[in-house]
């Protein structure tokens, strides 16, 4: 490893006696020497030499320290510059100052610690200026390099985000296609299903628009609404291969040996999905679509929430439109009709939460045919009348026909429903 560049000194003076006693004393301390008798003499080392620090005489002929120093100042600036002066040369030395800028006068005769010792706290300081100046060119270079690299990422993770949001986009059209395509299969079905029998048409489609409604009211997952609208519209594809007689009549007519025919629908319809995986789930509630809350139901007898919530619904939901539609009875029922009938079989055939809800449903729908409204006590408001003489389930009168609601009473009724563990409906008039 070679040695380091020695730190070299240029002592400026006219008088020989003077750059020897400087050459004496900074000699010891490992220093580079250079002299110049007299400031061009200076002039010319420095052309000539690298100069670390240079000190000079204030009086000298031809050339005196201060314009030495300018100079020196001017071509060579990174020079350290110390002035020597008397304390009558008060006005060159502020020339001095002003002109070339020096690091600092000391005053002649000089003290030889003092002065080797500001020499090297100038030297010390321009070092740490000049590491101080590199760490800074490192640091510059280093941040350069980071903007050039953080630019050169950001174009790439703009690049990538652009190639994943296109990938994104192309895989959301796919799925939407798909989706599209797997609801639209499921409709076709639907279709076949009602095509084959009149009495079937539009019936498959009118429960799923009620039962999508009942699962969204009833806070359903949306895996298990989209169940529930994939049972409802293909409840009935176990009756594809019933024959037609059987489909055109209603169920309540038919004897017990068509019956049992007819009732193996739902246990067919699971059969003919399951081999679908995304239709298990909705093949297991159209299983499920004629179990009754009192679980008098088939084809597994369940009751109460033993059977799937979806089931519930579509069992409500189908029940009420196949009133309606004459599929069920021997005439069909008309709207009113068939929504007192769900009310009456609340509890029994079907899930009173559901009913709960399904009443909202056909309330307004049917605003224009019923003049009451069946209400639990938490929906019921001040101001109400009731329609109907409201009795307790041991026979006692608990309000009259045409009392008016107030808070009092529904708080009293909701006391009823807590402590005796039974659900009220309460009649109203339709306001």
């Amino acid at each position: 490893m070679s040695d380091p560049t020695p730190i070299t000194l240029l002592f400026v003076d006219d008088e020989p006696s003077i750059l020897s006693s400087l050459k004496r004393l900074f000699r010891p301390h490992g220093y580079q020497i250079f002299t110049g008798e007299g400031g061009q003499a200076g002039l010319d080392v420095l052309e000539k030499e690298h100069v670390d620090l240079v000190i000079s005489d204030m009086r000298m002929p031809g050339m005196d320290g201060a314009h030495f120093l300018e100079q020196a100042r001017l071509r060579w600036p990174d020079t350290i510059r110390i002035l020597l002066t008397g304390y009558a040369d008060i006005e060159s030395t502020i020339a001095a100052i002003n002109k070339g800028q020096i690091y600092r006068y000391i005053n002649k005769p000089w003290d030889d610690n003092e002065i080797v010792l500001i020499v090297r706290e100038a030297l010390e300081r321009r070092r740490l200026e000049q590491e101080n100046g590199r760490l800074n060119s490192v640091v510059e270079a280093q941040n350069n390099a980071l903007r050039e690299l953080n630019a050169g990422l950001e174009q790439k993770v703009a690049e990538r985000t652009a190639e994943l949001e296109k990938a994104i986009k192309y895989v959301k059209t796919a799925h939407t296609r798909l989706k599209t395509g797997f609801v639209n299969t499921v409709q076709a079905f639907s279709s076949l299903t009602e095509m084959r029998g009149k009495n079937l048409s539009g019936h498959a489609r009118r429960v799923a628009d009620h039962a999508r409604s009942l699962a969204r009211m009833l806070e359903l997952p949306d895996a298990e609404q989209q169940n529930v609208l994939f049972a409802a519209l293909l409840h009935d594809i176990g009756k594809i291969g019933l024959p037609d007689a059987l489909l055109e009549r209603p169920f309540n007519v038919l004897d017990t040996e068509e019956r049992v025919e007819v009732m193996r629908h739902p246990e067919r319809g699971q059969q003919a999905l399951m081999q679908i995986e995304q239709l298990r789930d909705a093949a297991l509630l159209i299983r499920h679509h004629h179990e009754l809350y009192n679980g008098s139901g088939y084809p597994d007898h369940l009751a109460g929430v033993a059977i799937p919530l979806g089931a519930r619904i579509l069992c409500a939901t189908n029940e009420y439109d196949a009133l309606i539609s004459g599929t069920m009875t021997r005439e069909p029922m008309k709207p009113k009709d068939a929504f007192s009938y769900l009310i009456e079989q609340r509890g029994k055939r079907y899930d009173p939460a559901v009913i709960d809800q399904y009443v909202e449903i056909l309330s307004e729908q049917l605003k224009n045919v019923i003049d009451e409204i069946p209400l639990r006590p938490a929906l019921l408001k001040p101001g109400m009348v009731l329609s109907r003489d409201l009795s307790h389930r041991d026979g006692y009168m608990l309000l009259a026909k045409g009392y008016v609601i107030d808070p009092a009473v529904i708080t009293q009724l909701s006391k009823i429903e807590t402590t005796e563990h039974y659900h009220i409906m309460v009649y109203v008039c339709r306001q």
